[in-house]
């Protein structure tokens, strides 16, 4: 194990200490990806991996090695990363602030403080993230989230706008910003809604009713918004839906359990791994949709054996060059998880070892 510095004409990336040569090197557009691990909550265990395609080498909790002095690491419970610009940004959730990073480096550049922050996204020299505005606590009196907005050049929030019950993931369409409202702190009595809040006045101006317990939203090239319900974990099941940006009008209902999904060249790519607390068991299922025809056109993902070996989906994600389709699994939730990555066929490729509940990808390029 070796601590060193990659340095070239463009880029300079810390090498972190425990290094894994798990593949031949890539030489395309995409230098590489980071992947967020979640950590358990109150163990203050989040980190940061870095997978470098040029070198074909998977570098562990990169953060620490690239901020030794940072007291606590990262911080207790990661939640999502981003790149955009020169800088990462990484959504830490109880510790209540976004982490931003030198992108090519890893390192501290500002934290902004954000109570229960969940989601990030990017629009115009803008960062919009969303926040439950509260303490992490099922509580039938939680109060209503909101959704804030960065200026990424002095790393200040801006403005801030209230949204729906526990917000979730976000996406900017023309001047609006749509918002999934989860309701998650409220059982049983859900959020089921959509808050569209006007980027010129920084106002909810509409809500768009969906189903219970709303999480994952994401848009296509069309603009349309594709919006995941969780339901209930008893008597409703988790569901897609299609909905139309402009008219705020539900396209489609597709009948199917997702988790989680990306989209990239107007496919999207999903995985369930749906519980049910009256069975103790949970369901897993993968798929592709074509969101040009909003068809499922594959109901199996991965064609490979070695997909079962994934006790615990959990992340998703697509290699914008290669197509390479990656999946983590977090297994118990409390050891070290994994990073499978399948070739655009559903091949298996490779497999490593990442942090505790490796969850979610922000590829870089060079």
């Amino acid at each position: 194990m070796i601590t060193l510095l990659y340095n070239c004409a463009q880029d300079n990336y810390i090498l972190d200490e425990e290094d894994d040569t798990i593949t031949n090197p890539e030489n395309t557009n995409v230098k590489g990806f980071y992947l967020l691990n979640e950590g358990n909550m109150g163990s203050n265990s989040a980190t940061i991996d870095f997978m470098d395609f040029t070198l074909g080498v998977y570098r562990k909790n990169i953060y620490a090695t690239a901020n030794p002095t940072m007291v606590k690491e990262l911080g207790d419970v990661g939640n999502d990363i981003k790149v955009y610009g020169n800088k990462l940004y990484a959504v830490i959730n109880v510790s209540n602030f976004i982490e931003v990073m030198d992108v090519k480096t890893a390192k501290h550049i500002a934290t902004i403080p954000l109570e229960n922050g969940r989601y990030i996204t990017f629009a115009n020299g803008k960062a919009y993230a969303s926040s439950y505005a509260g303490p992490v606590s099922i509580d039938p009196n939680s109060p209503l989230g909101k959704v804030v907005e960065i200026d990424t050049l002095n790393l200040s929030i801006t403005r801030e706008a209230t949204v729906g019950y526990q917000p979730e993931e976000l996406e900017v369409v023309g001047n609006k910003l749509f918002v999934a409202n989860s309701g998650g702190y409220k059982p049983p009595n859900y959020d089921n809604t959509i808050s569209v809040v006007d980027l010129n006045t920084f106002k909810e101006t509409d809500k768009i009713e969906v189903a219970i317990n709303l999480h994952r939203l994401k848009k296509d090239s069309q603009g349309d918004l594709y919006v995941t319900s969780r339901g209930d974990y008893k008597t409703i099941s988790s569901n897609l839906y299609v909905i139309n940006s402009e008219t705020y009008q539900i396209k489609k209902t597709f009948n199917l359990p997702v988790s989680n999904f990306t989209i990239d060249d107007n496919k999207l790519y999903y995985y369930s791994n749906e519980f049910n607390y009256n069975t103790g068991n949970s369901t897993k299922s993968y798929g592709v949709i074509d969101t040009n025809s909003e068809e499922v056109i594959n109901n199996t993902l991965i064609n490979d054996s070695e997909l079962n070996n994934i006790k615990t989906p959990y992340g998703i994600a697509i290699n914008p060059q290669t197509k390479d389709i990656f999946l983590t699994d977090v297994g118990d939730y409390v050891s070290m998880g994994f990073v499978y990555c399948f070739d655009k066929n559903g091949t298996f490729k490779w497999k490593t070892t990442a942090g505790n509940i490796p969850a979610h990808f922000a590829f870089i390029y060079k």
